[in-house]
């Protein structure tokens, strides 16, 4: 089994900044991509960000220019800047497991809540 948790989250005032680590642990050899989502009240989940071993990284458009997402070892960061009050949600780390297809993030963590005051 894998498990994922997410800290970082907190409140931070519009054009600030927050970096986001997850920690995998368990069955960590049986992960393949790792995804950054985030949910907002009334609103579906949405990825934000993924990345793959040895892939490069993908970023929804509202996010392009302003986070990355980086792996090292059991760590997977999102570092965001230039946050707007949009980007208010619940972020979670997701992996996809080995032989699972594209795009499928079967592993969630708790989620960690990222607050932007305008």
């Amino acid at each position: 089994q894998v498990q994922l948790v997410e800290s970082g989250g907190g409140l931070v005032q519009a054009g600030g900044s927050l970096r986001l680590s997850c920690a995998t642990s368990g069955s960590i050899l049986n992960i393949n991509d790792i995804a950054w989502a985030r949910q907002a009240p009334g609103k579906q989940r949405e990825l934000v960000a993924t990345v793959g071993i040895g892939g490069r990284p993908t970023y929804a458009d509202s996010v392009k220019g302003r986070f990355t997402i980086s792996r090292d070892k059991n760590l997977v960061y999102l570092q965001m800047n230039s946050l707007k009050p949009e980007d208010t949600a619940i972020y979670f780390c997701g992996a996809r497991l080995l032989y699972r297809p594209p795009g499928t993030f079967d592993v969630w963590g708790q989620g960690t809540q990222v607050t932007v005051s305008s």
